[in-house]
């Protein structure tokens, strides 16, 4: 019935994944929308579990991602190629690092490039050293990169690199039960394995509802410092559905038109916000500080990687580093196949260094021209950005009170919102294309299924910021936290699937070894051998060209 269905609607996809999916959305939107007292319980309850009984698997969980991938890009895997043998690139390094940003992480450094730092410099996330110095200053570094450096990245990178291996090596369809198919086999094509794509579906969608929501409260701020555009739910709908509309005709035109072209303009926007904040504040200082900066995160990179505040159980764990990863982690399979999508042709060493390198070497220069120019502000210029920020708890309008304190500010802020507004628009429209791909298992649909999803995506993310009772951030923080767990669990299957499939693929004699290495050498060492003894026909019957006894030399093919 369902197949007789999506042939009606002219539908390309996987009949039962689409439809279920999209019940379960309508059921949970209208849910929302009639017994919110009832889902914010429900959700409410479900994320502080979570949070005080899992906080630290998921500490320790993503810390062994990240070690995991850096294992097998510098081990005896990492010349695999991402496809066939002889397939390369299709985008260059610069439109390549461009899209994987923008869908992302873009988004997420223009929401928290001032607000992180001067949260934890007003409120030191240890408690051992005294707020707003500078050892504080340097705690509050260490502690934004952890969030958002390698460990995000890597968070992305793992389902990147097992969609990618899947599907272009093993030709299996872009979905997430592929990545099973070491332990399924033909059964992820069943009822199980559609059980998986379904929770990966709606997984994504309330993932990008987040994003969507917290770019919708930043742009609200800024819009209401500028122009004193009211801050509320009605304001914030509609923008959600600006937000929505431009995505939604972004995707239309597919990934090589709009989501391509958004993705380059938009890094270039960003990147000269961050010259002019360079330019225009004490250059020197933030020249010697990027330098120190990374020294910092180096510094605390492995410490953090398993602190789990385990003498001072404050709970500032579960609402700060657990809410990323869990934050991330429903971002991951969206993000994943998207990147996975843009990456074939590349090596397993050269996908794990390009997605975790670049990514985290531009944070590390973003945040810490953002960071330290606000720290800068707040010690040297008499500055108010803990009192908005942190005590009048104004976390999307702190980069707008940061640019208060330049010059151009109308104009920087206006162009400010512009850059938030195309970050989370090539987010939604990427999440659009992603979906569709994990309910049809194909990069090629119709236009139609990609619109639908777009503006889905809208509908949950107005639901969730608007219809619940908690209200903003602390309602997308609840949502996220319970629908991040199942992707966290996924992420070891990946792990496991991987080592699995390029240990059978070298076993058999189908890895890169043989394609590389036994080949090449068979026929080298051959040839070298017929040129010696002077033969260069080719063998018939076991004789050489003259008749005589052949000795050496490929048999003929």
């Amino acid at each position: 019935m369902l197949e007789k269905l999506a042939q009606k609607m002219g539908l390309n996809t996987n009949p039962a994944i689409f439809f279920t999916s999209a019940a379960l959305t309508v059921f949970f939107v209208v849910s929302a929308v009639l017994f919110t007292d009832t889902v914010d319980l429900v959700f409410g309850s479900a994320s502080n579990w979570i949070l005080t009984h899992l906080g630290w698997l998921y500490i320790l969980g993503v810390t062994t991602f990240l070690i995991f991938l850096i294992w097998i890009a510098a081990g005896r895997y990492g010349h695999v190629r991402l496809g066939p043998p002889d397939s390369r690139p299709e985008y260059s390094n610069g439109n390549w690092f461009a899209m994987l940003f923008a869908a992302g992480i873009g988004s997420i450094l223009m929401f928290w490039g001032v607000a992180e730092p001067i949260s934890h410099f007003a409120e030191p996330p240890q408690r051992n050293v005294e707020p707003e110095s500078i050892a504080a200053a340097q705690e509050a570094m260490g502690f934004t990169l952890y969030h958002l450096g390698l460990h995000t990245w890597t968070i992305f990178c793992l389902p990147g690199l097992a969609f990618a291996y899947f599907v272009y090596r093993k030709g299996l369809p872009f979905r997430v039960s592929s990545i099973f198919h070491p332990f399924l086999g033909e059964r992820i094509h069943g009822p199980l394995g559609r059980t998986v794509d379904i929770i990966a579906v709606l997984g994504t969608l309330f993932g990008v509802a987040v994003t969507i929501g917290l770019g919708t409260l930043q742009i609200n701020s800024g819009l209401h410092t500028l122009f004193g555009v009211e801050e509320s739910r009605l304001t914030q709908l509609i923008l959600i559905a600006v937000v929505t509309t431009i995505a939604v005709i972004s995707v239309a035109t597919g990934l090589d038109v709009g989501i391509k072209w958004l993705s380059t303009i938009n890094i270039v926007m960003a990147v000269a916000l961050l010259i002019f904040v360079f330019l225009a504040g004490s250059s020197l200082y933030l020249a010697k500080g990027v330098i120190e900066t990374t020294g910092v995160y180096l510094q605390w990179l492995i410490p953090l990687s398993f602190w789990n505040d385990t003498f001072g159980d404050t709970g500032w764990q579960g609402s700060w580093t657990v809410f990323y990863w869990a934050w991330t982690i429903t971002w991951s399979p969206f993000v994943g196949i998207f990147i996975a999508r843009i990456s074939k042709g590349r090596t397993i060493r050269e996908f794990v260094l390009g997605v975790l390198a670049a990514p985290t070497a531009f944070s590390i220069v973003w945040f810490s021209v953002f960071g330290l120019s606000a720290f800068d502000i707040e010690m040297n210029q008499g500055g108010e950005l803990v009192q908005e920020v942190v005590v009048d708890e104004d976390i999307p309008g702190a980069l707008f009170a940061f640019l208060e304190h330049y010059p151009l500010t109308t104009f920087v802020s206006a162009v400010s919102i512009l850059i938030v507004v195309i970050f989370f628009t090539t987010s939604s429209d990427s999440a659009s294309l992603v979906v569709d791909m994990l309910c049809s298992g194909d990069a090629q649909s119709p236009t139609r299924q990609r619109v639908f999803w777009g503006i889905t995506e809208g509908v949950v993310a107005a639901t969730v910021l608007t219809a619940s009772g908690v209200g903003g951030l602390d309602a997308l923080q609840q949502t996220i936290i319970v629908f991040g767990l199942p992707f966290f669990v996924i992420g070891f299957f990946m792990m496991a699937g991987l080592v699995r499939s390029l240990q059978a693929e070298f076993a058999e004699g189908s890895g890169v070894q043989r394609e590389r290495n036994a080949p090449l050498t068979t026929r080298a060492r051959r040839l070298k051998r017929r040129i010696a003894r002077g033969e260069t026909g080719k063998r018939s019957g076991g004789r050489n060209g003259n008749g005589g006894e052949g000795r050496g030399g490929p048999p003929e093919r």
